[in-house]
């Protein structure tokens, strides 16, 4: 059956053997009984199916959504400008430094020039798509040395597939910078849970911690939210570390690994400052200083180790504060203050007018997670599962985590609990902490569900193919042999397999049949304008968006873009943005001129913005910023005064005197209005 594309209207502007654990068949010497070797065998044989396995579900995948993004905009018929029209807002503003590297002459002299096999934007988007393959592997690893058995693998890849929605979003946003950084990150946390079992050997130990370090690396050079997932991912060792779970000379080498990839990506970005005022650095500082100046920190019964914790908690929040303090005092540093002025806003801990922070507080990917998340994640199963691993685990957790800050003296009673519970292993422990922390992030930031869902995928797979959590089960319910245990092991996960494929085997395939088109005629319009009729030397302004999009189609200069690290990108976005306010046409002249502006492009889709509801228009947030009262029917702060001019991006479009002084309209569509600016002196 023949199937038809359809046009997508564009804007302006995601049978199995054990691997035995290492511990299994090994003599207390280290030493495999030779009578072991047909066991050894089949070992060898289970990994190598395991890792054929892991190999073609990480490439499937990375088929699966380099077509997924072929048919959703027949990439591969489409004109060069329309490609790179498809790379919206930033995203389009980090390719187009891609395109300026492979243009530049230098470069082409010094590397293979590939255009004669591949077209520079197929080698780019499949590098990306190759990275998911990258990422499914190392979250299919992590399941597989949690559980010991790579159907676990198995089930935690196909759940990332079949949950694509919630899992990833590289298929429409491929440039975007957590594309290149999540399975890096994915490579570290399975490099991490490997360093975390025991019995390892001192060269195996040093070749894992420089898979950790190289991971760490290259996520903090990809994501500029790095240290913020960094920071999370201490406090779970802290934590953990803390209650004695984890080997205390293990957490110091990750601690040190953070700082030391972080401190390297500083001397690559040129010494970006803002990595050097990063809350990780001072914790992980203040953690190492704080463990010299207190001793014996793990020793005493459980009131006194109770004591020394919270001691110890309070010791290291305040060093954090004064060294992070100290550093951003010395160094001047303001680059993140947005940040935290969205997260003081966000939580509650009172109201603001900055314009930045509300810019955040008012997109829908920096709200909560919405509800029908875990609907969709249901219909897989994936969240049910998930709910119930987290609670065993936990359960677990909370005994172990009691037994080690109790010491000896309750022997007794931990021998009664140890016969309906588990051992929880170093690496599980981490996982279960990870989970639960990446957990609260994706509840209160819709954007950071990624960092959460995918590792759902690992811990509820890990969990449903783990021999310890049926015996606990079964143990509890008196009924343990461990027959069932292993029949349970296999046979649940194997039913859930077959459930996944039943329901969305047909759903995948309708969706790789469904073909669409990519269609913008305006931005295609505005672009070929812009590269026809104005100099190579035009500084344009306008929306962050959309510039980005005129960077990359046209090469001219910017006034500003969506970088919105540095404090003095935000303070000319916040000044250019005033073309959208309230103000005269002598004050937008004057602000843009100041700038260099020699074309100014407005965007009805901002002017008359409908998207968000009053209070989170952007003209909104500038009236607010500016003092001035909103439009529109609705409460306003009774210290908002009305404007003295009226809308500068609605008013221009009259044509006054007063107005064509010193704007010149010479382009418009249905989208987009451009106007040169005069240049008096």
């Amino acid at each position: 059956m023949t199937a038809v594309r359809q046009r997508r209207v564009g804007k302006g502007t995601e049978a199995a053997e054990d691997q035995p654990s290492e511990e299994t068949n090994v003599k207390p010497d280290g030493k495999i009984p030779s009578d072991h070797t047909g066991g050894k065998l089949w070992n060898i044989l289970s990994v190598t199916v395991g890792g054929i396995v892991a190999i073609s579900l990480g490439l499937l995948t990375s088929v699966y959504v380099a077509t997924l993004h072929e048919n959703d905009l027949w990439f591969s018929n489409i004109k060069e400008v329309e490609r790179e029209i498809s790379f919206r807002t930033e995203c389009g503003l980090y390719y187009s430094y891609y395109k300026q590297m492979i243009q530049a002459a230098s470069i082409q002299q010094g590397i293979v020039n590939c255009k004669q096999y591949l077209e520079p934007v197929y080698f780019y988007i499949y590098t990306l798509f190759g990275l998911q393959a990258v990422y499914v592997i190392a979250l299919y690893v992590t399941s597989w040395l949690l559980s010991g058995t790579w159907l676990s693998g198995l089930l935690a890849a196909c759940w990332y597939i079949t949950n694509r929605v919630d899992t990833t979003r590289v298929e429409f946003t491929i440039p975007l910078r957590e594309n290149w950084a999540l399975p890096f990150f994915a490579v570290q946390i399975a490099a991490i849970t490997y360093l975390l079992r025991t019995h390892l050997q001192p060269v195996q130990e040093r070749l894992t911690l420089m898979a950790v370090f190289i991971a760490t690396f290259l996520f903090s050079l990809t994501w500029q939210f790095n240290q913020f997932m960094m920071l999370i991912q201490a406090l779970a060792l802290f934590i953990l570390d803390c209650l004695d779970m984890l080997p205390t000379a293990k957490v110091t080498w990750l601690y040190i690994i953070q700082i030391s990839g972080l401190l390297l990506v500083c001397v690559l970005q040129f010494f970006n400052s803002m990595i050097l005022g990063s809350l990780l650095i001072s914790f992980n500082a203040s953690v190492l200083i704080a463990r010299t100046i207190q001793k014996n920190l793990k020793t005493g019964g459980l009131l006194n180790r109770l004591g020394k914790l919270i001691l110890h908690v309070l010791l290291v929040l305040c060093l954090t504060l004064l060294i992070n303090k100290f550093i951003k005092k010395i160094l001047n540093l303001e680059s993140d203050e947005h940040i935290f002025k969205f997260l003081k806003a966000k939580f509650g801990f009172g109201a603001t007018r900055d314009f930045d922070a509300n810019l955040y507080l008012c997109e829908e990917a920096f709200g909560l997670l919405p509800l029908n998340t875990f609907s969709r994640l249901s219909d897989t199963l994936l969240f049910y599962v998930y709910v119930f691993v987290l609670f065993l685990m936990a359960v677990a957790a909370v005994i172990v985590a009691f037994r080690n800050l109790s010491g000896s003296n309750q022997v007794k009673l931990m021998k009664k609990m140890e016969e309906c519970t588990i051992t929880l292993k170093p690496d599980a422990a981490y996982s279960l902490v990870h989970t639960v922390l990446f957990g609260c992030l994706a509840l209160s930031t819709m954007r950071m569900k990624y960092l959460w869902t995918s590792h759902m995928c690992v811990f509820a797979s890990f969990g449903l193919c783990s021999t310890e959590v049926w015996k606990l089960i079964l143990k509890c319910v008196h009924l343990y042999t461990s027959q069932r245990a292993q029949v349970l092991k296999y046979s649940i996960p194997i039913i859930t397999l077959l459930y996944i494929s039943y329901k969305f085997w047909p759903g995948i395939m309708d969706e790789l049949s469904e073909l669409r088109e990519f269609y913008d005629p305006d931005t295609v319009e505005l672009m070929n304008w812009i590269k026809s009729n104005t100099p190579n030397t035009a500084v344009f302004a306008g929306s962050m968006q959309l510039l980005a999009g005129v960077k990359l189609c046209t090469g001219r200069t910017l006034t500003n873009h969506p970088h919105y690290e540095d404090k003095n990108l935000r303070e000319r976005t916040k000044q250019i943005y005033q073309i959208y306010a309230k103000r005269s046409p002598e004050d937008v002249h004057g602000i843009l001129r100041s700038f260099g502006t020699d074309y100014v492009i407005l965007e009805d889709s901002i002017c008359y913005e409908r998207r968000h509801s009053r209070g989170c228009r952007l003209r909104d947030l500038l009236d607010v910023a500016n003092g001035h009262i909103m439009d529109g029917l609705g409460e306003n702060a009774p210290d908002l005064k009305p404007a003295l001019y009226p809308r500068f991006c609605e008013e221009i479009k009259k044509n006054l005197p007063s107005y064509t002084t010193h704007f010149t309209r010479v382009f418009q569509n249905k989208t987009f209005h451009v106007y040169k600016l005069a240049k008096h002196k």
